[in-house]
């Protein structure tokens, strides 16, 4: 790790999230979401991207080895994990499930540690996790190209499709596509693109795919900025589709919403928006709302995972890794503190 990358994350008061981080990391690798707590593969991903970002190498490859060790043989992972685990790993107040979206977010994870990294030898350890977690994603792709949400217990997909899900999986199949393009694989590489142009293609065009089972998601900011946050949507639409969510999810001077009719702000939902305003050049407010978050961190400089502005509290009270691994990839995003600085504002890897 330079002394540049040390100094960057230091001014932006970002060092004691990556001790949080740290610190909720079991032995095993597992990055819980706070110490004795629960955990889930997407999150546990996201922390470590954070580690990666910091040069905290060893912990990062712990935490990816903790994701091929766990990973079961049909590529997928349980949905949750942590706290009051059964005898399979699973957290044991959960229904058993494999989300497709968290089985699948290791391939963004082992793309981006190798960004960081450039180490050829880690990512090609990593390439069976990655080529089965993908491969576990593209059988629950429907005909029309969305991909089942879940798994259930009983090895059968339940038929309906979240937007953030899928765009989340979009984004894992180009990482998986790059992934497989470095240590020539060319066959998964084609296949994966494939997948992926149906899948944007569904996300784009096919509405009526999305929420067919349970009441529309669509009030979760998440299903308004994570098509533009991995790069379904680029460019004009992508900043039209940004600009007609302000006035219902950002709260001026606080964050951004995590439901657009609850008064709440969380600090993951608004880094992520923050990320994604990059990404269509709107640079300056990015910055501008991302200095707004560090009002929620506590005595420690740990962020809170939100404020609930009508109680004036914070709410629930807790303190999530995940939450600070959001805020160590906006810096990054904002300020290139490390090579993979542009992976969500680049449209690319094709």
């Amino acid at each position: 790790m330079s002394n540049a990358t040390l100094e960057s994350l230091s001014d932006w008061g970002l060092e004691p999230a990556l001790e949080h981080i740290e610190r909720a990391q079991r032995s095993d690798g597992l990055i819980l979401w706070y110490p004795e707590g629960p955990a889930d593969p997407w999150d546990h991903v996201e922390s470590a991207m954070a580690l990666s970002i910091a040069g905290r190498e060893d912990a990062a490859r712990r935490a990816y080895r903790w994701i091929a060790d766990a990973q079961h043989d049909d590529g997928a992972l349980w949905a949750t994990y942590g706290e009051a685990e059964d005898n399979d790993g699973a957290h044991a107040g959960d229904e058993p499930r494999k989300e497709t979206h968290r089985s699948a977010y290791v391939a963004v994870g082992a793309w981006h540690h190798y960004l960081c990294t450039e180490d050829r030898d880690f990512l090609a350890e990593l390439w069976p996790t990655v080529r089965d977690a993908l491969a576990f994603a593209c059988r629950q792709q429907a005909p029309t190209g969305e991909i089942y949400w879940t798994v259930g217990p009983d090895g059968e997909p339940y038929e309906d499709a979240l937007i953030s899900g899928c765009a989340s999986l979009y984004k894992s199949l180009a990482c998986g596509a790059a992934i497989a393009d470095v240590l020539g694989h060319d066959a998964a590489r084609e296949r994966w693109l494939a997948a992926r142009t149906d899948l944007g293609e569904a996300i784009r065009t096919r509405p009526d795919r999305f929420d067919r089972t349970w009441e529309s998601k669509s009030r979760y900011a998440m299903d308004w900025f994570y098509p533009v946050l991995c790069g379904v949507l680029t460019g004009d639409p992508a900043r039209n589709r940004l600009e007609a969510g302000f006035d219902r999810y950002l709260e001026e001077g606080l964050g951004c919403r995590c439901v657009a009719d609850e008064p709440w702000v969380t600090v993951a939902e608004s880094c992520e928006l923050v990320v994604s305003l990059a990404a269509v050049g709107r640079t300056e407010r990015a910055r501008e709302i991302y200095d707004w978050l560090f009002q929620w961190t506590d005595d420690e400089g740990v962020f809170w995972t939100g404020y609930q502005f009508e109680d004036e509290e914070f709410w629930p009270g807790e303190r999530p890794t995940w939450t600070g691994g959001a805020a160590v990839l906006a810096a990054d995003a904002l300020s290139g503190l490390s090579p993979a600085a542009d992976l969500f504002t680049d449209p690319r890897p094709e």
